[in-house]
């Protein structure tokens, strides 16, 4: 049974003030939390079932955070998730770590991307076509989110982000190739992404990349429009671009 006093600080976790407060964050159902514990995250506590405890029992052997049996109805109840019959831990959030870009890599970048399952989206497919990196301007929804988390599907573990001032980070890294999704830009089939590596900026869901940022922009990008749709979801662009980048560049 999970006490009060855990209850209360999961509950919590819930807000981005007290998981700013803390330095805390929520992993929750059973694929998201055994990527966790074969990750180098700190766990603090493990709420699980019983079944999901001797199923990794192994696993959970030598751990040195609190390992405590729940029901799947308290994970219910205190879970984000709209189902969660299995695990909910508790994990020390990674510091803002500044992020360079080595020589050859592709990176992304996201300006002022606010939806929460869009981020997580955005990191699952990231993950999927190698890229490690994304640099977030500040006003990007925060990474600890529950709901980034979870529609990460534990790429959060495999990809690095960074929170910053885009623009100055641009200017820190004057070679830098940096590439932007417009809609009134070049077909992204016929790119010059070239093999040196780059950076590729998706913008805000509504209002796209802001000046600031698109003034860094050396190369426009669009994904042609065959039909009568305003627009396309930012993780959607992100994985159409993101593919014609592995197709152009091995």
């Amino acid at each position: 049974m999970v006490s009060q006093k855990w209850q209360k600080i999961i509950r919590s976790l819930h807000q981005k003030k007290y998981r700013h407060e803390s330095g805390w964050f929520l992993v929750e159902g059973r694929k998201p939390v055994l990527e966790l514990l074969a990750s180098t995250l700190q766990v603090q506590a493990l709420f699980a079932t019983e079944a999901f405890l001797q199923e990794n029992k192994g696993i959970l052997l030598k751990a040195a955070f609190l390992t405590e049996p729940a029901t799947c109805e308290e994970l219910q109840r205190l879970s984000t998730l709209q189902t969660n019959d299995a695990a909910l831990a508790v994990v020390q959030a990674r510091p803002n770590n500044a992020l360079r870009p080595a020589a050859g890599e592709w990176l992304l970048a996201l300006d002022d991307l606010r939806d929460p399952g869009n981020l997580g989206t955005i990191i699952r497919i990231a993950d999927w076509y190698g890229l490690q990196k994304i640099i977030c301007s500040e006003s990007t929804v925060e990474l600890f989110n529950p709901k980034v988390i979870a529609a990460s599907m534990g790429s959060f573990l495999r990809v690095d982000t960074f929170y910053t001032d885009l623009p100055a980070y641009f200017r820190q890294f004057p070679a830098l190739s940096v590439f932007g999704t417009f809609l009134d830009g070049s077909a992204v089939q016929a790119a010059h992404f070239g093999g040196a590596g780059g950076c590729i900026v998706i913008g805000n869901e509504s209002r796209g990349i802001s000046p600031q940022v698109a003034a860094c922009v050396q190369e426009r990008l669009t994904i042609p429009r065959f039909g009568g749709a305003e627009s396309l979801n930012a993780g959607i662009a992100t994985a159409i671009v993101l593919d014609n980048l592995r197709r152009l560049v091995s």
